[in-house]
């Protein structure tokens, strides 16, 4: 069957650039990872474009071969919290790690967030790939992955039961007769599990969206099952349509096999659009992209997802090198997926590289045949919408003055807000209370 709903859209914001050499483009604006100005541009013009949200990615631990967008860039709910203020509609959801974090701060953040947006707020749920993370929160090593979505779901659970502290009516605030709270309406977590202890309750109330939306990008079988139970939304990334459809379908059986609805989650895979008025000039636009990445530099983002492996040490073109289990640890799913693609096209290293280090999307060209292709994935359930990063500095204003006008004509995208929160926009349920819901069934 179809998708018949409209498509979502997000734009991650990511500074100078997710490509280790973006910052050099001469229009690219070399502190962008750090100009308040340019994250409110970004987000007020994906806002214009009745974008669902704003991504802001994250990671805790770097070193002298980290991206330039990693060695300098806002903290998510820093960010999001301004962007609040000069924002009405947009979605805001932000990266933060459940292996290097307690519950209670982070539901407090992300509960203040929502209040602050007027529930706009969304959590992307991370376990934090990178083995060094470790070093910087004073741990004797980094968890295992499996281990790291353990502590991620019962993480999730905590959460949850924080956010529902209050019942919805519980602040009677009556100045006449003093009474600013029902106490009966105040309710402690008392958690006490394999990895928490959170006795509650938190200390700030739910807001009219009730909890903000979980976000999910793991595609692992951890990452998977995660999504299936506990996710609203899933950002995921795929080569093609084919693995798009199949990873779809999957995450959305597991979650009907758990008794939610297909519904329920929001699946979301990253595209990076480059537009142009031919083709030819999307194919100029893309190699000024990829032009200004260096083989060295390619390298060195490359071997980030093998824990910063030194792929220099390899003949450049020769067969991609036999890793073993290396990056297991790490980027699971990715460093899977980049093993896998170079055993079936039998790649070299430097293929390898600047393949990984200046991803080829499909969805460069003109902009129906960029639409055509977002219609495509959506109409046959590869995607519920797309979270989209800018690959040139102003590929996200194209794509929203040349594609979104087209996606509204066809009736596939909205053309106003249907509403003022993310769940709202997303077609997703406010969750009910799990205290007042226990009250109306005794």
């Amino acid at each position: 069957m179809a998708n018949s709903k409209k498509l979502k859209l997000g734009a991650i914001i990511h500074g100078v650039g997710g490509n280790v050499s973006a910052w050099r483009h001469p229009e690219v604006p070399v502190d962008a990872s750090v100009n308040f100005e340019f994250y409110r541009k970004q987000a007020q013009t994906a806002e214009a474009g009745k974008f669902d949200l704003v991504f802001i990615a994250d990671g805790l631990y770097i070193n002298e071969k980290s991206i330039p967008h990693f060695l300098n860039r806002f903290e998510p709910i820093t960010i999001l919290s301004a962007l609040a203020a000069v924002t009405s509609k947009i979605g805001l959801v932000g990266t933060l790690s459940t292996s290097y974090s307690e519950p209670f701060t982070v539901s407090r953040q992300f509960g203040s967030l929502d209040h602050i947006s007027g529930g706009r707020a969304g959590w992307n749920v991370v376990t934090s790939p990178l083995e060094g993370s470790a070093k910087n929160y004073g741990k004797p090593e980094h968890p295992t992955h499996d281990e790291r979505y353990k502590i991620a779901e019962e993480f999730l659970q905590v959460s949850r039961g924080l956010w529902d502290s209050w019942e919805d009516d519980a602040f009677v605030r009556d100045k006449a007769s003093g009474v600013f709270f029902d106490p009966s309406k105040m309710h402690r977590l008392d958690h006490t599990g394999e990895y928490f202890s959170v006795q509650g309750p938190l200390n700030i109330a739910r807001s009219k969206q009730g909890h903000p939306v979980i976000f999910q990008a793991g595609s692992s079988e951890s990452g998977r099952k995660l999504a299936a139970s506990s996710a609203d939304a899933v950002f995921t990334g795929h080569e093609n349509i084919e693995e798009a459809k199949a990873f779809y379908k999957d995450v959305k059986d597991r979650a009907v096999a758990l008794g939610r609805s297909r519904d329920d989650i929001v699946i979301l895979p990253g595209v990076g659009p480059i537009i142009g008025s031919t083709e030819e000039e999307a194919e100029r636009k893309y190699l000024e992209y990829a032009n200004l990445v260096t083989i060295d530099k390619a390298l060195e983002y490359l071997g980030r997802f093998f824990d910063h492996h030194d792929f220099s040490q390899y003949p450049l073109d020769e067969q991609f090198p036999e890793l073993g289990e290396l990056g297991k640890n790490s980027f699971r799913s990715g460093t899977d997926k980049i093993k896998q693609l170079a055993r079936e096209h039998n790649l070299t290293l430097r293929e390898v590289a600047i393949r990984t280090a200046t991803p080829r999307s499909e969805f460069i060209g003109t902009p129906e045949k960029v639409a055509n292709l977002l219609q495509r994935w959506h109409e046959e359930e590869a995607a519920d919408g797309f979270i989209l990063y800018a690959p040139t500095p102003d590929a996200l204003r194209d794509f929203v003055e040349s594609v979104v006008p087209l996606l509204q004509e066809r009736g596939i995208y909205r053309t106003e807000y249907e509403s003022d929160t993310l769940r709202g926009n997303l077609g997703l349920p406010v969750p009910e209370n799990r205290y007042s819901a226990a009250a109306k069934v005794n």
